[in-house]
């Protein structure tokens, strides 16, 4: 007997796909941090991917958060040989169609022409990076350049450690830092 009751959802699905890619960078475990800190992988849950870019000292690191997800990284500047023997410098990973490029140190302390090359040179339309431990967000054109920041060692004492996310659509990204 019908209770009038409806059993139609009145919310229309999300018909949009969408795929989230969490960004670290700079974590330094267990030089500087003991551990990837638990708030990363608090503000991670959920996602579909991660990228790393660079300075995890030691690949326990990665180990820590493919238990979140899968993990696409690259060496940094601090990392020692087994860390640069298993990392490429350069590395890439396309959602949807969108190229992502991550690399740690591509000279930034020269300014961005260094990256805008990478860019052009590979087809990227996300270029992500670290060395700097400061977060930022920086649009030229259509093309997205974003540096999580440090996970562990903010650029200064008085800053905040920070993570990024990334929310792709086959239309469009949408990124964010978040404090951790």
């Amino acid at each position: 007997m019908f209770s009038g009751t409806s059993l139609v959802s009145k919310e229309l699905p999300n018909l949009k796909p969408t795929k989230t890619v969490g960004l670290i960078s700079d974590t330094h475990v267990p030089k500087r941090a003991h551990q990837t800190p638990k708030k990363v992988h608090e503000a991670f849950q959920g996602v579909d991917y991660i990228i790393h870019a660079g300075d995890i000292v030691e690949l326990s690191v990665i180990d820590d958060l493919e238990q979140i997800a899968p993990v696409l990284a690259v060496q940094g500047n601090m990392d020692g040989i087994d860390v640069g023997n298993a990392l490429p410098k350069l590395n890439s990973l396309r959602v949807f169609n969108w190229k992502i490029g991550v690399m740690h140190d591509p000279d930034i302390a020269f300014g961005f022409n260094k990256i805008r090359e990478l860019v052009r040179e590979n087809g990227f339309d996300v270029f992500v990076y670290g060395h700097t431990h400061a977060a930022d967000i920086k649009w030229e054109g259509q093309t997205l350049y974003i540096n999580p920041g440090s996970a562990t060692v903010p650029a200064s004492p008085l800053g905040k450690t920070t993570v990024g996310i990334l929310r792709i659509s086959k239309e469009s990204i949408e990124p964010e830092i978040i404090e951790i």
